[in-house]
Order: C-alpha cells, then sequence, then structure tokens
C-alpha cells in the first residue's frame, strides 16, 4: 500500500513538472512604489510568472521576463479581449482609485483568478480614531479626505462581493512606502520633496506640521513587499483585509531630524499647525486637509500581528535612518529624475514662516 502511495507521489511530481505549472501574477499598473519592489521579488526570489497591464510608459524599472498587456485598464472592452484566453492566481490592481474601477475589474475578472487583491489605504481609517493603535477592526471613515472614501466605498463593493458571491478578495492597507526615488515628508509641494531636501541643504527652515511629537510609521518598499508576496496564493488572506506596515514608529520630529543627519546638516525645524497648513495651501492647490488632517496629523500605531500570523516571514529590515541614506545616495545622483525644483513652494514656504515669527514677535 505505502509503495502505490509513493509511486502515485512520483508521478505526481512528473506530471507537473511536464505540465510546467507555474503561479502567475496580473499587475494592473505594476511601475509604481510599492508594485516594482513586489514584482522584482516575486521574479528575482519566488519564481512567479509576472505580468502587467498598462499602457506601456514606465517598462524600463520592471526586471526582465515580465509579460506585458499594453491596454488602458478604462478600454473594458479591449482588455477583455486580449486577456480572454489568460487565467491568473492572482490579480493585484494598484490604480483603483475610485468604485467603478472595481466594479470593471469584477466584472473582467470574475470566474478568471483564484484571487484579487486591492490596494486600498491606510488612510481610510477614521481619524482621529478612538485609540491611537491601529487594527483591522478599526473604523473605516474619513471626512477630512475624498481620496480616503472613495477607497472605503471600493472595500465595501469588493467585500459585498466576497460574502454574496466569493469573489476571492482580500484588501491590502498600506501606510506611508517609500522607495529610494523619494524620500517622505510631512509637507512638501506637488512636485514632490526635493525642495524640502534642497531648503535643508541652503540652511534654509522646514515646516513640520503640528508641534513635531505625532507618531507615524515609515515602511521602505521592499518591506513592503515581505508582507504582500506572503499574503499572494494564501488561502488565509481570502475574504481577508490586512495592513501591511512596518514596525518602527517615530514622530515627525524624529522622521525630519533622521533626514538632517543624513544630510548632514542641522535641522532648523518650524511647527505650524495642521489646519494653518491646510487654509494656508488650499489656493495652492496645496491638500493638506486631507494629507495632514485627514492623516498625517494623526499619532498612529499599528499592530501587525494578523499580518504576521499569515505571513511569519514578515519583519522590518530596512529602518528609516538606512532607508533614507539609501534614498539620498540615489536622489543625488540621479538629478534629472528625482530633483524636481519647485520655486512656488519654496516661496510659500518662506510666506508661511514669516507669517509664523512676525505672530511671535507681536507678542
Amino acid at each position: 500500500m505505502m509503495r502505490n502511495v509513493r509511486t502515485i507521489a512520483a508521478k505526481a511530481v512528473i506530471e507537473r513538472k511536464e505540465k510546467e505549472i507555474t503561479v502567475k501574477a496580473l499587475f494592473i499598473g505594476g511601475t509604481g512604489t510599492i508594485s516594482t519592489a513586489i514584482i522584482k521579488r516575486l521574479v528575482n526570489e519566488l519564481d512567479w510568472e509576472v505580468w502587467i497591464l498598462n499602457r506601456g510608459n514606465r517598462s524600463s524599472v520592471l526586471p526582465e521576463g515580465v509579460h506585458q498587456i499594453v491596454a488602458d485598464i478604462n478600454d473594458e472592452a479591449d482588455v477583455a479581449e486580449k486577456i480572454k484566453d489568460l487565467f491568473f492566481d492572482t490579480v493585484c490592481e494598484f490604480i483603483g482609485f475610485k468604485v467603478e474601477a472595481v466594479e470593471r475589474d469584477y466584472r473582467l475578472f470574475k470566474g478568471k483568478t483564484r484571487q484579487y487583491i486591492y490596494i486600498s489605504s491606510a488612510s481610510a481609517y477614521h481619524k482621529p480614531a478612538v485609540s491611537y493603535i491601529i487594527t483591522e477592526g478599526t473604523t473605516l471613515a474619513n471626512p477630512h479626505w475624498q481620496y480616503s472614501r472613495d477607497k472605503i466605498k471600493s472595500e465595501e463593493f469588493l467585500m459585498k462581493k466576497y460574502r454574496e458571491e466569493g469573489f476571492p478578495v482580500t484588501i491590502v492597507r498600506p501606510s506611508h512606502t517609500y522607495d529610494e526615488r523619494s524620500i517622505p515628508m510631512g509637507v512638501h509641494g506637488n512636485n514632490g520633496s526635493w525642495q524640502v531636501i534642497r531648503r535643508m541643504l541652503e540652511g534654509k527652515p522646514v515646516i513640520i506640521h503640528g508641534d513635531g511629537s505625532s507618531l507615524w510609521t515609515l515602511t521602505f518598499n521592499k518591506d513592503f513587499a515581505i508582507g504582500f508576496t506572503g499574503l499572494m496564493g494564501n488561502r488565509h488572506a481570502i475574504g481577508e483585509a490586512f495592513q501591511i506596515t512596518g514596525d518602527e514608529t517615530l514622530t515627525w520630529d524624529q522622521i525630519y531630524a533622521t533626514i538632517a543627519d543624513a544630510l548632514g546638516v542641522e535641522l532648523k525645524a518650524v511647527h505650524v499647525s495642521s489646519e494653518f497648513l491646510a487654509a494656508a495651501g488650499e489656493k495652492m492647490g496645496y491638500d493638506f486637509e486631507g494629507g495632514l488632517i485627514g492623516d498625517k496629523a494623526v499619532s498612529v500605531v499599528f499592530d501587525n500581528r494578523k499580518l504576521k500570523r499569515a505571513v511569519p516571514d514578515m519583519q522590518t529590515t530596512v529602518r528609516f535612518d538606512q532607508g533614507v541614506r539609501i534614498a539620498l545616495d540615489y536622489i543625488l545622483a540621479h538629478s534629472e529624475e528625482c530633483q524636481k525644483e519647485d520655486p512656488e513652494f519654496d516661496a510659500w514656504c518662506d510666506k508661511v514662516i514669516d507669517v509664523m515669527e512676525k505672530a511671535k514677535a507681536e507678542f
């Protein structure tokens, strides 16, 4: 009897090899801060067959061997035609910002995947939360940011389809994830963080929202990829939501001080209330109500025990002081790509700081 079992098992292994059974993932988007790290890990370390569906504008950031479907995901008929003969173990949606996008994905991928992972956002949690310790059970509600409310609506649609029809959804809520191309900042202009870095290098004061003591979590994208890939093809993840962050929590003063240390400069911080920044930035097109009051201004500490039960390998391998130096090395060496000047934001900072200093002088 035992010999028969072994014979059957051996035949199964041979047949599997002959059929070249592989696990296949499709990324909608696939060239952003988070998704590129995940794809590199899947291809280089985990031997997945990776496909991406996008317009083909940034293929150079992807590793060799990735299959590309060039299409506009909003052209549903064209996409349906191009994927009609394909089936994926996991479909990962990175650019679904409104409920209409996930409704479209449901129509496209129902019956064509074993798992659909939707990238939501930790900003969807209620701000301010009842407790600064955030779990997946923390209430979802954000009166300050439409972006977050749209993510909540998308989650609700997908979970309804899971409950009623068994649509195999997994929800992932990232917080502040960064890579070597940018330095995380609380207050910056529309061109990213470079202008704040430049102000530091020039010895100018920089704005930190609030009093700098609120807590925040920053996650390097390679660490995020460990948690995310551990959920892919994981049956324990179906019908569940997971937040993926690192375990290191810092105050905003500590974050900016770490950046200044890596630059070798003195930090000259000016603390400004988030409410003031929201009002002062509105006419300039800076959404500090959503980005600060609805997100970064509130102290949060993420409880990642649920993720670690599903993905035991998840851990922080890149501390923020290490990640900052990795990013600065890249940014300072790639001026055309990463050093986008923002004179309007620079002048706005000077004006805000001047107003604050004049107000102090009157007392």
